[in-house]
């Protein structure tokens, strides 16, 4: 009945192609089951029903990791806390549509409060469940669907320490040019020039092991490499570094008189 919110792709086109497939066989599956007192209905209602609920949660609930992208780095809150606040948010256009798909044909009867918070529940659970689903198998959050505007090439950042330990945990193809670490849950994500991959280490750990690579731990989930930054944004009290490769990297308030101490800023 909802959409997951998969990382932005280089083809946005093609990610969308790729997600409404998923949304189908999902939408398929719901009408093979017949969950919530639907399988008395004939199948070709039923796959009718679910598919287009399928894609209507698609529509309501992919906006999200836009959002988290955007709002995350401003905000400094834990992403899991986002993107629970985005699926409570995204449920109710979804609601609505549920509740309009189950009152056709018209006339319209308005639900009672218990109806609604009743359905509102239903349409919940299985948007949080799909979505946590997608959000695990794509490994981070999304982009909005739309082609990011051209950029300029990024310059070329410097070769780090070739022997920096951290290395040898990564795989050979995403090289030695270090821009970020980022920290999810309990893993590390690695962000290279030639893309990221997750390893099980801690941050002070991983700073450890980076034997002395020019960079700073701006966040509690943020160690950057300064020759990757490419952009400071202030709103206010809050700082971002852009990053090279698109990154956003929030800079917590204590950190802030570190980065202006050592020229960062």
């Amino acid at each position: 009945m909802t959409a997951a919110i998969p990382p932005p792709p280089s083809n946005p086109l093609r990610q969308i192609v790729i997600d409404l497939a998923v949304m189908t066989a999902i939408g398929f599956l719901l009408a093979l089951l017949g969950p919530f007192g639907s399988f008395e209905l004939p199948f070709a209602y039923r796959l009718i029903y679910w598919l287009g609920l399928a894609w209507a949660g698609y529509a309501c609930y992919r906006p999200i990791g836009g959002l988290i992208s955007r709002l995350g780095p401003v905000l400094d809150l834990p992403q899991w806390a986002l993107w629970l606040i985005g699926c409570l948010v995204a449920t109710v256009p979804m609601t609505l549509v549920v509740w309009l798909v189950s009152t056709l044909p018209p006339p319209l009867e308005w639900p009672s409060l218990e109806g609604w918070l009743a359905t509102y529940g239903y349409v919940l659970a299985i948007g949080v469940v799909v979505t946590m689903v997608f959000y695990l198998v794509q490994g981070q959050p999304a982009a909005p669907a739309i082609a990011p505007a051209p950029q300029p090439p990024a310059p070329a950042l410097p070769e780090p320490v070739a022997d920096a330990r951290l290395f040898a945990r990564l795989p050979p193809r995403l090289g030695t040019d270090l821009i970020a670490l980022e920290m999810e849950d309990h893993y590390l994500r690695v962000h290279t020039r030639l893309g990221s991959d997750l390893i099980l280490l801690r941050m002070r750990d991983a700073v450890n092991e980076l034997d002395g690579l020019d960079g700073l731990q701006v966040h509690r989930s943020w160690w950057v490499a300064r020759a990757a930054v490419e952009q400071v944004e202030r709103d206010g009290r809050n700082v971002v570094l852009r990053l090279a490769g698109g990154l956003a990297a929030p800079v917590s308030r204590n950190q802030v008189p570190v980065l202006r101490a050592a020229g960062w800023l």
